[in-house]
């Protein structure tokens, strides 16, 4: 079984920026597909950005030119930096893990964490 945990979220201004850390309970971080999702109020969740173990990288049309996903190798652990916040941005950010594939934007994830909440306002 596989822990994940979310840090880094907050109440931030339009414009500001947050980075997220996804830390996991095994040495996973090189191996699996690791992907960053949000759900807002009364919406659905949905992919934000990942990087499969082949290290493709997937981002979402809402946060390219915005958010960066990088890993840690060593840490055993995987960011999301948001940069250039909007308030669509607010939502509860959930990472997720499952063993690696080619390419980590489709398909089911295993393993999830409890969630971090971003809010984007002024």
């Amino acid at each position: 079984q596989v822990q994940l945990v979310e840090s880094g979220g907050g109440l931030v201004q339009p414009g500001g920026s947050l980075r997220l850390s996804c830390a996991a309970s095994k040495f996973i971080v090189p191996f699996y597909d690791i992907g960053w999702f949000r759900q807002a109020p009364g919406k659905e969740r949905e992919g934000v950005s990942c990087i499969s173990s082949s290290d493709g990288q997937f981002y979402a049309d809402s946060v390219k030119g915005r958010f960066t996903l990088s890993r840690d190798t060593v840490k055993n652990i995987v960011y999301l930096q948001m940069d250039s916040l909007k308030p669509e941005d607010t939502a509860v950010y959930y990472c997720a893990a499952r063993d690696g594939t080619r390419w980590c934007a489709t398909g089911q994830y295993d393993y999830w964490g409890q969630g971090t909440q971003v809010t984007v306002s002024s």
